[in-house]
C-alpha cells in the first residue's frame, strides 16, 4: 500500500513516518509540506521519492493509495474531501474538523465515496485505554467518572516539538475532543448532559488559555476535563478511572493502578504505540475493506458533544 503523508514535517507527521516503518507492506511515496525547500530536503532524508507544497499534485500521483493528514487543524475539512474526491481513503490527525457543520460534511462525502475515512482518534487505541474497554466489554468494569488533565505551557503559538506553528491550536476542538470522544467509546453511551466554562482569551492568540468541561451520560458516569494552555509542571494529559472495581490512571501508553502500581499491558495489541495502532488500524481497514474503529461516522458524535458544549460556553 502506498501512502501520501501531508504535513510530514510536522510533530505529528514525522510520528506517524516513524510508526509507518514499523508496518509491512506499507510504502510513503509522498510527502506534503509547507515550503519546497525544507520538505524536499525532508524527503531526501528518509529516502521518499515525490515531496510538494501542494496536496492536489500528490493526489493526481497514482502510486498514491491513501493520505494521512497531519495538516493544521483548519485546513482538515477541505483537504480530507479533496482526498476523498480524488478517490483517495484519509486518516485525519484529531480533530477531523474544527466546527460541526464541516465534520457531518466530511461524513457525507464518505457515505457517498464509500472510502475508509479515519479520524486520529488515537485514545482508542493507546494500549492503557484499549485495556480499561477490554474490561468494560467483558463486564468486569463500570466506569463511575473519568478525571481528566490536560495541561500545556503554550502561551506562544508553538507545537508539541517546541518550534513555531503556523495555525492556532485550540482546547475545545482539539484537546477536549479526545475526552469527550474517549468518555463516550468507553461508556458506549453519548453525553445527555454536557457543558464547559473558559477563562479569558489571549490578547494575541484570541483562544481560551483555560477551560472546564463536565459530562454525564444515560447510565450515570461522569466525566470532569480541565483543560490549560497556561501550566507550568509536567505536560500532557492524564486520565483517573474510578471504577465500580478499582481505580487506574492512564498516562498515554502507560497505566498504573490507583496506588500507582504498573499494569501489565504487553498482551493488549502488537504495539506499545498508539500512533503506530491507529496507522494500523487504517491499513488493514483499508485492505479487509471494512469500516475502521474511529471511522469519521462513529467519532461525529463527539464533535456534536463538542458543539453542544461550545454552544453552552457561549
Amino acid at each position: 500500500m502506498k501512502l501520501c503523508v501531508a504535513g510530514a514535517a510536522g510533530a505529528f507527521g514525522m510520528k506517524h513516518l516513524d510508526a509507518l516503518n514499523n508496518i509491512e507492506g506499507v510504502e510513503v511515496t509522498s510527502v506534503v509540506g509547507r515550503t519546497p525547500d525544507t520538505i524536499r530536503s525532508f524527503a531526501d532524508e528518509r529516502g521518499i521519492a515525490h515531496a510538494t507544497t501542494d496536496l492536489a499534485e500528490s493526489l493526481a500521483r497514482s502510486d498514491v493509495d491513501a493520505v494521512i493528514l497531519s495538516t493544521p487543524t483548519q485546513m482538515h475539512a477541505k483537504q480530507a474531501i479533496a482526498c476523498m474526491r480524488a478517490g483517495k481513503h484519509v486518516l485525519i490527525e484529531i480533530p477531523m474538523a474544527d466546527n460541526l457543520a464541516d465534520s457531518e460534511e466530511i461524513v457525507r462525502v464518505q457515505k457517498e465515496t464509500g472510502l475508509v475515512a479515519m479520524a486520529g482518534h488515537v485514545r482508542r487505541f493507546n494500549p492503557s485505554h484499549q485495556w480499561i474497554h477490554n474490561k468494560i466489554r467483558a463486564g468486569e468494569l463500570k466506569i463511575q467518572q473519568m478525571d481528566v488533565q490536560t495541561y500545556f505551557f503554550r502561551r506562544k503559538n508553538i507545537n508539541a516539538a517546541g518550534k513555531a506553528r503556523s495555525w492556532t491550536d485550540h482546547l475545545l476542538w482539539h484537546h477536549a475532543c479526545h475526552t469527550v470522544d474517549l468518555f463516550q467509546y468507553q461508556t458506549g453511551e453519548i453525553a445527555s448532559d454536557a457543558f464547559g466554562l473558559q477563562g479569558p482569551e489571549h490578547p494575541e492568540l484570541g483562544i481560551a488559555m483555560d477551560m472546564g468541561i463536565g459530562m454525564k451520560v444515560p447510565s450515570g458516569a461522569i466525566c470532569t476535563l480541565s483543560l490549560s494552555f497556561n501550566n507550568e509542571g509536567p505536560l500532557g494529559t492524564f486520565f483517573r478511572y474510578i471504577c465500580d472495581r478499582g481505580t487506574y490512571i492512564a498516562r498515554y501508553d502507560d497505566l498504573v493502578d490507583g496506588y500507582e502500581k504498573p499494569i501489565d499491558l504487553s498482551n493488549v495489541a502488537v504495539s506499545g504505540n498508539g500512533i503506530e495502532l491507529i496507522d494500523r488500524e487504517f491499513i488493514s481497514a483499508i485492505s479487509e475493506g471494512r469500516e475502521p474503529n474511529a471511522s469519521v461516522a462513529q467519532c461525529l458524535t463527539a464533535m456534536q458533544t463538542l458543539n453542544r458544549i461550545e454552544k453552552s460556553m457561549i
